[in-house]
């Protein structure tokens, strides 16, 4: 449905700022959401080294695409430059603040919260290191060029990006996903071409997780899963089955937590859709 004006005049700020914007030199162009959890979509020369804050992050796509992601806690404006040779072009893009809510999360096994016995512990150590190794997926592609799909056909959102966590009566870290609930079985579908980075079936906290690499670092995750379709090392096309909803690892209901990072910057993906 196409907005009608007075609706997006009476947007709350946070909202519009959120919109894709789009900025135009002669030898880079931005697109993007430039809000906390957003991004930007850069287009220049191709291969170009992309510099964020003065920090050589990535580098274009063969075809001179790239992206920039902004954390949760981004700055207010961000220093993005590119370089081929001896050429050079760079903006600073203000990034608006974020909207952040508290939710609580009540009934969780002990054990998913804080966690002290020894061997699970141990195991804990295993999986990080697993994920680690996961996010640190860079495959040579540019598919996050098109934007994302929802990875569900039917959901209800039960959880917002960013929330500030209640665990169990106990402050934790921010969620930096999106719970949509689904009935058990529910096909997670690919929002956009990809290589599967991760597939592991079994994890203390994310149950059935996968980690799908959209290129130059820009990794989507898929939790709590009751069966996975896919294997490590598997390319896979937009709206490909990755897996089923469940309510393995620490969850409550039958639901996908959905998440995305670039590099070590955490994203909403929700962001990315129909961009």
């Amino acid at each position: 449905m196409i907005p009608r004006r007075r609706d997006l005049l009476a947007a709350p700020a946070a909202l519009l700022a959120a919109a894709p914007v789009r900025a135009r030199t002669s030898d880079l162009e931005l697109t993007g959401r430039l809000v906390q959890g957003g991004y930007a979509l850069g287009l220049t020369w191709p291969n170009a080294l992309v510099f964020v804050e003065g920090e050589a992050l990535s580098a274009a796509s063969d075809a001179g695409w790239f992206v920039v992601g902004f954390d949760r806690d981004a700055p207010a404006s961000v220093d993005i430059e590119v370089r081929a040779g001896r050429r050079s072009a760079r903006r600073v893009l203000a990034v608006a603040p974020g909207t952040f809510r508290t939710t609580r999360v009540d009934g969780l096994p002990p054990s998913t919260v804080a966690p002290t016995d020894p061997a699970l512990l141990e195991r804990i150590r295993r999986e990080v290191a697993l994920k680690t190794e996961g996010f640190a997926s860079r495959a040579a592609t540019d598919h996050f060029r098109d934007g994302f799909d929802w990875p569900l056909a039917d959901f209800n959102v039960t959880s917002p990006w960013g929330a500030q966590r209640i665990l169990n009566g106990t402050p934790a870290r921010p969620h930096y996903g999106i719970d949509l609930a689904a009935p058990q079985g529910t096909a997670i579908l690919a929002p956009a071409a990809g290589r599967v980075a991760l597939a592991e079936s079994d994890l203390h906290f994310e149950g059935g997780l996968v980690l799908l690499d959209h290129g130059q670092g820009l990794i989507s995750a898929y939790l709590h899963q009751s069966r996975l379709d896919v294997r490590a090392g598997q390319d896979v096309v937009r709206g490909q089955a990755l897996g089923r909803v469940g309510m393995t690892g620490r969850a409550t209901g039958p639901h996908l937590c959905w998440r995305l990072k670039w590099r070590d910057r955490n994203l909403d993906p929700s962001l990315l859709v129909r961009a």
